[in-house]
């Protein structure tokens, strides 16, 4: 039988292209999740609905079967694309029995608030791979940003742009999976408190640095991802007694105390090194004093440790790795007026 009437080659060629889209449909079926499964396949019943409603408005002027099949799998398709895209904000966990194995999936859910869209370092973070999972930003986290951007006050709109900078930037990234929901809680006017009851409808976590957001967040049984304590704790860690380099920037509060700082922001509180501003100098560590807005080290310098390791790098063999001192432009300053 022949019931296309088209040659064999064709035949075969259609019969490949055929197979090869079904083999493909099926790899690509394997890695869809439940959600999206469902999504679509309620989407594309909507859209078969709204076909059918259209030729019933449209169908006098409407006399070419062409046109109703060509409207027909449009909306099919529309319905089809919108509802998996949609799919992954289904619940399907309360439904419990079958579906209840998306449960887990909740979790994977991380919503952005305003502060630290404005920070930056949740593109950095994301750009690492350690961010999984969807990425969450609310329309009333955007209102307010836009507010930010809109402001009369230089700082404040530069730090609006910026934010808006660094959104563009995470929804570039192929990794991730940054969705925008326009849930909203009119009764509720704190955006703090539309994050905190959005996070309870998703059951997600929150992703800031806002301390006080952190805090009533946790008062609400809400997880917290907070951006600064992941940052206190990739700072090196130091033992009292142990030996490192800072550079004295400044005078301290208390008498004949330096101050410098690490590479990381750590303050750096040396006692004796008043008259050590501007040098680079060998301190031994006190103690090390962590508090909410991060660590604090406290050391000593001592003139003779301090002599004694220059002494050893003067009569140590220079060898090309070293760095070489700079050339002398000037005379130093040794003295500070008050």
């Amino acid at each position: 039988m022949d019931p296309f009437n088209v040659p064999p080659v064709l035949a075969a060629a259609g019969g490949l292209a055929l197979g090869a889209g079904i083999i493909f449909f099926e790899i690509r079926l394997e890695q869809v999740s439940l959600k999206r499964l469902i999504g679509a396949a309620a989407g594309s019943v909507l859209g078969i609905f709204g076909a059918f409603l259209m030729s019933l408005v449209l169908g006098p002027s409407i006399h070419q079967p062409f046109l109703q099949v060509s409207i027909l799998l449009w909306m099919t398709y529309v319905g089809l694309i919108v509802g998996a895209k949609k799919g992954d904000m289904l619940n399907l966990a309360a439904l419990g029995g079958f579906f209840g194995g998306e449960k887990s999936s909740k979790k994977s859910f991380k919503i952005l608030d305003t502060s630290v869209i404005i920070d930056g370092r949740i593109a950095d973070i994301a750009e690492t791979g350690f961010l999984d999972g969807v990425l969450v930003i609310p329309q009333f986290v955007l209102r307010e940003l836009q507010l930010v951007a809109d402001s009369a006050d230089s700082m404040k709109r530069n730090r609006g742009r910026r934010g808006l900078d660094i959104l563009q930037r995470v929804q570039k990234m192929a990794h991730l999976n940054v969705q925008i929901v326009e849930e909203d809680f009119p009764h509720v006017r704190d955006v703090d408190m539309k994050l905190i009851e959005l996070a309870k409808v998703y059951d997600c976590k929150v992703i800031t640095n806002d301390f006080n957001l952190n805090k009533v967040a946790q008062l609400h049984g809400v997880e917290v991802l907070n951006i600064n304590e992941l940052a206190n704790s990739l700072k090196p860690i130091v033992l009292p007694g142990e030996t490192m380099r800072v550079f004295i920037l400044k005078e301290g509060k208390e008498y004949n105390q330096g101050v410098a700082y690490l590479d990381d922001g750590t303050m750096v509180v040396v006692d004796n090194a008043k008259k050590m501003i501007s040098k680079t100098i060998d301190i031994s560590v006190t103690s090390v004093l962590q508090t909410t807005a991060g660590k604090m080290i406290f050391g000593k310098f001592d003139e003779r440790m301090h002599a004694a390791a220059g002494a050893e790098r003067h009569d140590r063999p220079v060898r090309k790795s070293d760095p070489q001192p700079m050339t002398n432009l000037g005379p130093e300053k040794t003295t500070i007026e008050s």
